[in-house]
């Protein structure tokens, strides 16, 4: 008689060799998904060798695959929350380049300022056409604060207000945005707060969106690296770029801030995070969404700011994270059909599993979204953060 084990982090196989069909319907049933079942979490596969691809491929199997029609799950987000709450993403079998890039990850700078620009020109620059069907009319490409956000509109003009409160912006300060995408957080806090806003940006297609939407309003957009910022400022903030600097540059970016800030000043970095320390990311996601990625965690913030700053506050509302994918990828399929023209099938199917498996990640709390608010010396009397 076979016994199988599908343990949260290992499959024991015993007696007899077991078919990696009947494996993966054993592990996933534990997780509570049936394979071809009627629920709308339960994956629908439709060719045999797509077992043997993923426990030997792992996340990039599996996205893969169902790039190319091998399966289909009428609710990829309610499946990847399932899948990892009961940690079944530790079983697959991990690729030997895997194993291999994390080895060359601890040689080679991934993130210099040469490789930086990959993921520029992967992803940032797919075409604005698909960012502006898809995101709120801020362009913000980052969590939404939904504590009393009905819509994405709403959430995001949170967001943007929730920082600068944090920030404590006032009119005559200047503000230096570290990866700022198409410019909506710089318009926000110079027409809300008055102050003069430098932003940064490696990507070609945001640096000319943010340079016309902020036309007549006091902030001037670089298309450059952060590594080749030098001026001084009373305030800095960097949101969802921190994911691109790599662990080989943390101390680097916590040392530039540094010499950016007013000795008076305050820094927000808002990033996703990771619950562990890994040099790496998913594999899947490293290929074909953001090439060079990497989550920081708690560990590697923390001791990358020692001696350079005092954390004054850490805000964690990851959860919200998954209501900001939801509502992506709700206006990115409504909208499929104006983008056609530019973008296939098959592109189509990269980006909805893109989206709802990482609000499957958010959901089953795998990944976080932190807001940490740094000074150089503490501020006087301490620092009351808004939320």
């Amino acid at each position: 008689m076979e016994k199988i084990s599908a343990n949260a982090n290992q499959a024991v196989i015993s007696n007899k060799k077991v078919s990696s069909k009947a494996l993966a319907q054993q592990l996933l049933q534990s997780a509570g998904i049936t394979i071809n079942g009627s629920e709308p979490w339960d994956i629908q596969v439709h060719r045999d060798d797509f077992y043997d691809r993923v426990f030997q491929e792992g996340s990039l199997g599996l996205g893969e695959s169902y790039m190319e029609k091998w399966w289909d799950c009428e609710r990829l987000d309610i499946f990847f929350e399932k899948i990892l709450r009961a940690k079944l993403d530790s079983v697959a079998k991990i690729p030997f380049s895997f194993y291999m890039r994390q080895l060359l990850a601890k040689v080679i700078n991934f993130q210099s300022k040469h490789r930086a620009k990959e993921v520029a020109y992967t992803h940032y620059d797919l075409g604005n056409s698909l960012f502006t069907v898809m995101l709120d009319k801020y362009m913000i490409y980052s969590c939404g604060y939904w504590k009393e956000a009905r819509t994405l509109e709403e959430a995001q003009q949170a967001k943007l207000e929730l920082i600068c409160q944090k920030l404590q912006l006032k009119p005559g300060l200047r503000l230096l945005d570290i990866g700022c995408g198409w410019g909506g957080l710089a318009k926000y806090a110079a027409e809300k707060y008055g102050v003069t806003v430098v932003g940064v940006t490696i990507s070609q297609q945001q640096y000319d969106y943010a340079k016309e939407f902020c036309k007549d309003l006091p902030v001037t957009i670089y298309l450059k690296d952060y590594r080749d910022v030098h001026e001084k400022f009373d305030r800095v903030v960097s949101v969802g770029m921190f994911e691109h600097v790599g662990h080989a540059n943390y101390s680097t970016f916590m040392k530039i801030a540094h010499r950016a800030l007013t000795d008076d000043g305050l820094f927000l970095l808002h990033t996703i995070g990771s619950n562990e320390t890994s040099p790496m990311a998913n594999e899947w996601i490293l290929k074909y969404i953001f090439p060079n990625g990497m989550l920081p965690s708690i560990a590697q913030i923390a001791k990358t700011c020692e001696k350079l700053f005092v954390m004054e506050d850490w805000h964690n509302f990851g959860a919200y994270y998954d209501n900001t994918l939801m509502a992506w990828h709700e206006n990115f399929a409504k909208q499929w059909d104006s983008l056609q023209t530019k973008y296939d099938e098959r592109f189509y199917r990269m980006w909805t599993y893109y989206l709802l498996s990482c609000a499957g990640s958010f959901r089953a709390r795998v990944n976080q979204l932190w807001q940490v608010v740094f000074s150089k010396a503490g501020v006087p009397g301490g620092y009351i953060a808004p939320r």
